[in-house]
């Protein structure tokens, strides 16, 4: 069942948004050539807690960490050892959820490591701007396939693949709630996109194939044919106004 927030629950759920995104602006200042994945989720952890917050990933289903990191074909759910060490060329995505008076927001960010090739650039950038295309859609009286559609065709339209195993997802007082939403799919589907309702949309785009494979550690995903993936999320709010984004990154 979808759960539609009062204007109670949103205010929390900027509250939690401007954790997390002040949490992106220390993780920013720090991802860099030779540090650790093991280190950035410290530093992800540390902040988070100081800001009367409670990491949202840490113990879910079994989960150890504050933080997932992934590494170039990596997809998500990349655990942040202590020897994923980052390198000239390397991209590096960072997933964060934070809890907040009861509610949850999450977000992505992907970093390129000091530089690289053309390709990897457009990636990155097509990929964050998927987001925004799909965000343009949520607004109430559309339908979820207008977000789906409007991701897949802006992604496909730069020759990248948006992987289809993965969704975006609602969020709120729980970590994932209904509805599932595919970052692929037709216009005009689906239920109709309501006032109150708060979605984690989270495009994970692929050079290559959308096809993903899951490491025998249970968690990390990566690309079938090994090639890189880029990953871009915020938790937004469907309000009278049109769409909220309720995680973008401020400056410190």
């Amino acid at each position: 069942m979808i759960t539609l927030k009062t204007k109670s629950d949103i205010e929390k759920m900027r509250e939690a948004g401007k954790i997390l995104s002040r949490t992106f602006s220390i993780l920013r200042k720090n991802v860099r050539a030779g540090i650790s994945a093991d280190k950035l989720n410290n530093l992800a952890h540390q902040a988070i807690l100081d800001m009367g917050a409670q990491p949202s990933f840490l113990g879910y289903r079994g989960y150890k960490y504050a933080t997932c990191i992934s590494r170039n074909e990596e997809v998500v759910h990349g655990i942040p050892y202590t020897g994923k060490i980052f390198f000239p060329g390397d991209i590096c995505s960072i997933d964060v959820g934070v809890y907040y008076k009861g509610f949850h927001v999450d977000a992505a960010r992907t970093f390129i490591i000091e530089y690289a090739n053309e390709e990897i650039v457009n990636l990155t950038q097509v990929t964050s701007q998927a987001f925004f295309q799909g965000v343009e859609q949520a607004v109430c009286g559309n339908k979820l396939g207008d977000i789906s559609y409007a991701i897949q065709n802006y992604v496909e339209s730069h020759g990248f693949s948006v992987v289809r195993d993965l969704y975006s997802h609602g969020i709120g007082r729980e970590l994932h709630e209904e509805p599932l939403i595919p970052n692929y799919g037709k216009k005009n589907k689906g239920i109709s996109l309501q006032i109150g309702m708060t979605f984690a949309i989270e495009p994970m785009v692929n050079i290559g194939t959308y096809q993903v494979l899951t490491l025998p550690d249970k968690w990390t995903i990566i690309t079938a044919d090994q090639k890189y993936s880029a990953h871009y999320e915020n938790t937004v709010y469907i309000g009278e106004d049109g769409c909220e984004i309720l995680t973008l990154e401020e400056k410190l």
